[in-house]
């Protein structure tokens, strides 16, 4: 990842819109981490300086509990 999001040159899609702390997509099943926020956010899009920059909104979709995960949606400004 270090490379990846350094010197090849990718983004992190999420973190160009959102430097909100305690973002997660992923709990685990102990310790009620789901209840109590304490996560990791494990699930990226990961994207060109292009695409990057067309970034404009993130949601993490914690409505409904589908499993562990949490899907990431992001949503870019992007001609059809």
């Amino acid at each position: 990842m270090d490379r990846l999001l350094g010197e090849e040159g990718y983004s992190d899609a999420f973190r160009q819109v959102s430097q909100e702390p305690d973002q997660y997509t992923w709990w685990s099943n102990r310790g009620q981490a789901w209840a109590k926020n304490v996560g990791w956010r494990i699930d990226y899009q990961i994207v060109s300086a292009g695409l990057a920059a067309a970034a404009r909104g993130v949601h993490i979709h914690k409505a409904s509990r589908f499993s562990d995960h949490a899907p990431l949606v992001i949503d870019y400004d992007r001609p059809l």
